[in-house]
């Protein structure tokens, strides 16, 4: 998978601006977008892909997007957590706006709560 190149990952992140604050950095060889709580996005090659669970995937499949995936040696690794964006999503700001806040959600209520596991390891540690 190729590097995002500076440009479009600038592009993304201009388009999400009205969405909110949002955070990004360096993510397996390509660009993480988070809101500050949960990752929702990544930019891998020039695409950008949203987080989605079982109910969201399918709005992606209807539309004929995919799972991000890469190669190994032993061949194609599919990714089912992140799907393409559609490309008329993406320059459609409403749209942008409805499927970025969906993918947040998605990402909100999947994320691990840190707080819940360092509470868990310190009680078996004092036990």
């Amino acid at each position: 998978m190729a590097t995002p190149s500076a440009e479009y990952a600038e592009y993304v992140l201009e388009l999400l601006e009205p969405i909110g604050a949002v955070q990004s950095g360096r993510f397996f060889g390509g660009v993480g977008i988070s809101n500050g709580y949960a990752q929702f996005a990544m930019i891998m090659g020039n695409s950008l892909y949203f987080v989605v669970d079982e109910d969201t995937r399918k709005k992606y499949e209807k539309v004929g997007m995919e799972a991000f995936s890469y190669m190994t040696k032993k061949g194609r690794v599919q990714v089912r957590r992140y799907f393409e964006l559609p490309e008329d999503v993406l320059t459609h700001p409403e749209q942008l706006r409805l499927w970025a806040n969906e993918a947040m959600y998605v990402a909100g209520k999947t994320k691990p709560n840190k707080a819940l596991k360092r509470d868990t390891a310190k009680s078996r540690r004092t036990l």
